[in-house]
């Protein structure tokens, strides 16, 4: 299964070859029902519809680390000078 565009993809299920919306209704359904739980289902689905409705593209990018303070432990007290 591979997705070309809106309304338009490619799959090859056993002997049955799909092509434009019914391959790209059938790639949809088959990634919502991999995920794990109704919740993020219907969130996928919910942001999907939108996003198709509104033509509009999200990009989901990572800008920055988080601070460090909340990802790593404390260091050690060291010890006392002598």
């Amino acid at each position: 299964m591979a997705t070309l565009g809106r309304k338009a993809a490619v799959a090859v299920i056993r002997r049955v070859h799909l092509w434009g919306l019914a391959a790209w209704l059938s790639w949809l359904f088959v990634h919502i029902l991999f995920l794990i739980g109704f919740r993020n289902r219907a969130i996928v689905l919910f942001e999907w519809a939108r996003s198709y409705l509104t033509y509009s593209r999200s990009a989901r990018l990572i800008l920055h680390d988080p601070a460090p303070e909340a990802t790593e432990e404390p260091d050690p007290p060291s010890p006392a000078a002598g």
